[in-house]
C-alpha cells in the first residue's frame, strides 16, 4: 500500500468518513414528467408497469398543473383535464409496485409561458406579480421587460386560499403523502411596482412562500419537494440565472424548513451542488434531463457522496431523479421507436432514461 493511500485511509478515519459500502442502495430513485394526457393514461399505466417498476423507480412526480376535473375551482380546469378515475388507474398501478406518486402544480414561478397566461393569472388577473408587462404576441427572449414566466404575487391576501384548495384536491386523489411545488427560475419576485413587495427582500419573500407552502402540507403530515436553482447563488458558483439566482433569492436556504426536499437539477455539466443543499441540512436528489454522459456522472458521484458522508451527512444524499420536459406522450413515443436527436445522436430524454437506471442498478448489485 502507497503511503498516499495510507494517508488518505487515515485522514477519513479521523474525519469520519468510511469507504464505500458494498450495495448501497439509493432512498430515492425518481422520474418526474408531465401528466399524460386523458388518451394517453392507458398507455402510460402501461409504461409504468414495463419499464418504471422493473427498474426500481419509486418516485413518480406529475405535473398536473390545471389538467384536472378540480371540483373546487372549476373555473381553473384546463382544456382536456385528467378525471378522478384516469388518476385513480395510475395511482392502482404505483400502489401496485411501491411507487410513491407525487403530482406538481407550480407555484409563486411558473404563471405563464411564452406568449400564454396560466389558467390561475387569466381567471384572477388580480393575483399577477406584474400586471404592467404584456405577453408579447411574439415572445423572445432576451426581451426588455426581462420576462420568461410571470409569478403570482405572494403576499396577495386572496392567493393562497385558491392555490391550497388546488393543492389539497390534487394531493387528495393522488393520495399523496407529498407535493411539489415546482418554484424554479423564479424572475419576477418583489417587483418595484407592486403595491405589497416593493422594497421588500426578495430573499425574505420567497423564503416566506416556501415555508407558507411547506407549513400548509405540514398540517396533513405531506412533505414539500422543490427545485433548488433559486437557493443557489448565480454569480458565486457561476451557474448564471437558470441554473441559479442572480436576484438575490438564495440567501433564503437559510431561511426555510430543513424538511423541504431539494431537487438540484443541472443538465449541461454535472455540478457536483448537492453537497451544499446536504451541508445545510437539506435532502437533496440530483437532477438530470437528457445528455447521457453527464448523467452517468451524477449518478457515479451521488453514490460516491454518499460512500464519503459521515454517518449524520449520509442520509441527506437521498438520490437522483430524471427530469423529462416533454409531454408523457412524446417521451413514451421517442422510448419505444429509439428515436434519435437532431443530430442523429443519443442526446435524448429517453436514452438518459435507459443509461441512468441501468448505472444506478450497476452500482446497487455491486460487491
Amino acid at each position: 500500500m502507497s503511503i498516499g493511500i495510507m494517508v488518505c485511509l487515515v485522514l477519513n478515519s479521523l474525519l469520519g468518513v468510511k469507504a464505500q459500502d458494498s450495495k448501497d442502495v439509493l432512498p430515492i430513485k425518481a422520474f418526474a414528467i408531465a401528466a399524460p394526457s386523458p388518451t394517453e393514461v392507458d398507455r402510460f399505466v402501461r409504461f409504468i408497469d414495463e419499464e418504471l417498476a422493473p427498474r426500481n423507480i419509486n418516485v413518480l412526480i406529475l405535473r398536473v398543473e390545471y389538467g384536472y376535473e378540480f371540483e373546487s375551482h372549476p373555473e381553473l380546469v384546463d382544456d382536456d383535464p385528467l378525471s378522478k378515475a384516469q388518476v385513480k388507474q395510475m395511482v392502482v398501478m404505483c400502489q401496485r409496485h411501491d411507487i410513491r406518486i407525487i403530482p406538481q402544480i407550480n407555484l409563486l414561478g411558473h404563471q405563464s409561458w411564452h406568449s400564454d397566461l396560466g389558467k390561475l393569472l387569466e381567471v384572477y388577473p388580480e393575483f399577477d406579480e406584474t400586471p404592467s408587462v404584456s405577453l408579447p404576441e411574439n415572445y423572445e427572449w432576451p426581451n426588455e421587460d426581462g420576462l420568461y414566466c410571470k409569478s403570482y404575487c405572494p403576499l396577495h391576501p386572496e392567493v393562497h386560499g385558491v392555490v391550497f384548495d388546488l393543492v389539497d384536491e390534487i394531493c387528495e386523489v393522488f393520495e399523496a403523502d407529498a407535493f411539489h411545488a415546482g418554484m424554479d427560475e423564479v424572475f419576477y419576485i418583489g417587483d418595484d411596482d407592486c403595491p405589497r413587495c416593493s422594497g421588500r427582500d426578495k430573499a425574505e419573500l420567497f423564503a416566506g412562500e416556501v415555508s407558507k407552502v411547506r407549513n400548509h402540507l405540514a398540517a396533513d403530515n405531506r412533505e414539500l419537494w422543490i427545485w433548488g436553482d433559486r437557493l443557489l447563488d448565480g454569480k458565486t458558483t457561476g451557474l448564471g440565472m437558470w441554473e441559479a439566482s442572480m436576484n438575490n433569492t438564495h440567501r433564503a436556504i437559510d431561511m426555510i424548513p430543513k424538511d423541504v426536499v431539494i431537487g438540484d437539477w443541472h443538465y449541461e455539466r454535472p455540478d457536483q451542488s448537492a453537497v451544499y443543499f446536504a451541508m445545510k441540512g437539506f435532502k437533496v436528489l440530483t437532477c438530470n434531463w437528457r445528455m447521457p454522459d453527464v448523467s452517468e456522472t451524477q449518478v457515479e458521484d451521488m453514490f460516491h457522496f454518499r460512500a464519503t458522508a459521515t454517518n449524520e451527512m449520509k442520509p441527506n444524499f437521498y438520490g437522483m431523479m430524471q427530469t423529462v420536459w416533454s409531454g408523457a406522450g412524446s417521451f413514451m413515443d421517442g422510448f419505444y421507436e429509439n428515436r434519435k436527436d437532431r443530430d442523429g445522436g443519443n442526446n435524448t430524454a429517453w436514452y438518459t432514461f435507459k443509461v441512468m437506471f441501468d448505472k444506478i442498478n450497476e452500482l446497487e448489485d455491486s460487491d
